[in-house]
């Protein structure tokens, strides 16, 4: 049973790979929109060093905040629209593990690009080494944050004319603790801290996140299908 149920998974795993392949301009927008926030920054507050060295994660993780949020209406609406979504409800399969797995791809396609670029990024606002291995490893415990709270906010707005404009006002404020513990980790050799609680803490709201979003994820579902 268990081979069984990682055989299906896998399948909507690679299904939304696909997808995301074939509309590649998605992601690709997703991207560019990350680089070209992360360039205006510098250009708004001056090319002093030291200045952009002590902003500079900051400017990384907020850019990467709002560029998340431009896919995160995809995650589900496609497929609510063609309705593969009452299908994937209507199996014996979990909607939970459905959740995860589409979860996940949004996460492949969308957040790891920008985690790849961002060392290109880092040099451009003269960030050290230190502080860009920081960086990414806060991006990896954080991004997959934001791709579960986006997936609440995603399948809560479904069927909502105006989804565009309720999904930010719902992930936003929840977003703003992974932005702080993820800015302050990416930091701490600036500041001198230790960076270890920020990525203890990054950890466990991950682990949180992973227990809670699908689940809240899959009732919002059933009940815009309903």
């Amino acid at each position: 049973i268990g081979n069984i149920q990682m055989g299906r998974f896998n399948a909507i795993l690679s299904r939304d790979f696909r997808l995301a392949i074939r509309q590649g301009a998605e992601s690709l927008t997703v991207v560019i929109f990350f680089v070209l926030c992360v360039i205006i920054f510098p250009l708004a507050v001056g090319p002093e060093k030291e200045l952009l060295v002590r902003i500079g994660p900051g400017i990384i993780w907020a850019a990467i905040l709002l560029a998340t949020m431009l896919s995160l209406e995809n995650i589900f609406q496609k497929d609510f629209e063609d309705g593969n979504l009452d299908l994937m409800c209507i199996s014996d399969f979990p909607l939970e593990l459905i959740v995860i797995a589409k979860i996940t791809a949004h996460w492949f396609t969308t957040a790891l690009p920008l985690i790849v670029v961002s060392p290109i990024l880092a040099i451009f606002l003269h960030m050290s080494f230190e502080t860009w291995v920081n960086l990414v490893f806060s991006l990896f415990l954080g991004t997959p944050i934001l791709s579960l709270i986006g997936a609440v906010g995603s399948a809560v707005s479904l069927g909502s004319k105006k989804s565009s404009l309720l999904i930010p006002l719902l992930v936003i404020p929840l977003f703003i603790p992974v932005l702080i513990f993820g800015v302050s980790a990416a930091d701490a050799n600036f500041l001198g801290i230790d960076p270890q609680p920020q990525f203890v803490f990054l950890g466990s709201l991950f682990l949180g996140s992973l227990a809670i979003c699908p689940w809240v994820v899959s009732i919002s579902i059933r009940h815009a299908l309903s």
